[in-house]
């Protein structure tokens, strides 16, 4: 009799165990594959991503995240196929899908609250306003927003743009191009700048927001396809959700960010993203209050600026972001 009241505990605790473990799998999260596409190599716009990945907020989200390369007609044309549900690309690049408004893309956060993109030069050069360009070494991609950007700024402050000379070609070195033949280049200061800056280089940066206050646009931004936003806005909300929180991560703990972008990406150079990180962390939100947060105004001034400008068809107002899928 003992032996059988011995059994059946076992087989009762064995029950319930089992009953345990099922109802423990029924409760975690079916995981749900997520791609996002990014607009370049991997560097310190991205490390939100890469720390919500390695901290595990996207699992605790539900999701598994794959971070794939751009292909060679860029991260809206990937996201529009519905080939990745997110991408990272520019506003100023964006104009192009917004005008034509055939592409189911549209911009669902700001990873950087302000444009940070400017021209350095050499401190020796004398390069202190848009002006001084005049007579000097200028790199271009020779885009037409560009072009008529630099031309913009320069009148702006007096200049002749046709005064400038124009190098064609994409420096991928600032540091070395800046001690050849390359007086002036547009960069973005948290990676190049600082990378000219840690090559022992003296320079003079200016910003286009502070020159003309339309050209303070989003850059980069996270794209999304609007019919995967239509039919599952829970995860995407989810994935920026735990995105914010990588994201927050890098603005309170920029030192361990940069560490685990490192760790992620080995082949990056620790001591530039470091620095890179520590300068990124007062930029990711600058003075906002919420992550990711995209101003309608700055949006559409950027975009009334090309079209007055004849460098795009007209873009309505508010067209190409949300800012629905972000959290309070």
């Amino acid at each position: 009799m003992k032996v059988w009241k011995k059994l059946a505990a076992v087989v009762t605790v064995a029950a319930l165990s089992v009953g345990l473990c099922a109802c423990g799998k029924q409760e975690k999260k079916a995981q749900k594959e997520i791609t996002l596409v990014l607009d370049w190599t991997p560097n310190t716009n991205h490390t939100g991503f890469y720390v919500a990945q390695h901290e595990g907020y996207y699992e605790e989200a539900g999701i598994k995240l794959n971070i794939v390369q751009p292909p060679e007609d860029g991260a809206a044309a990937m996201v529009a196929s519905g080939k990745a549900q997110f991408g990272i690309d520019f506003q100023d690049y964006l104009a192009p899908v917004f005008e034509a408004g055939e592409m189911p893309v549209i911009a669902v956060a700001a990873l950087i609250q302000h444009n940070t993109s400017g021209i350095i030069s050499l401190k020796e050069d004398g390069i202190n306003s848009p002006k001084d360009l005049e007579g000097k070494n200028y790199a271009t991609w020779e885009l037409p927003v560009e072009l008529a950007m630099m031309d913009y700024i320069m009148k702006k402050d007096g200049g002749d743009f046709s005064k400038v000379n124009q190098i064609p070609g994409n420096v991928l070195d600032e540091p070395t191009a800046l001690q050849s033949d390359i007086d002036a280049i547009w960069v973005y200061y948290a990676w190049a700048g600082i990378a000219c800056k840690q090559a022992g280089l003296e320079t003079n940066m200016f910003y286009f927001k502070d020159i003309v206050p339309e050209f303070d646009y989003y850059s980069p931004v996270i794209i999304a396809n609007s019919d995967f936003l239509a039919d599952d806005p829970d995860t995407a909300k989810a994935f920026l959700d735990a995105t914010e929180k990588g994201y927050q991560y890098a603005i309170d703990h920029p030192e361990d960010a940069a560490k685990i972008l490192c760790e992620e990406v080995p082949e990056l150079d620790e001591k530039l993203v470091t620095e890179s990180q520590q300068w990124l962390a007062d930029q990711y939100k600058a003075e906002e209050s919420r992550w990711g947060y995209i101003d309608a105004d700055r949006w559409n001034s950027f975009y009334k600026w090309l079209y007055e400008n004849g460098l795009s068809g007209e873009i309505p107002e508010n067209t190409g972001f949300t800012n629905d899928y972000l959290g309070d």
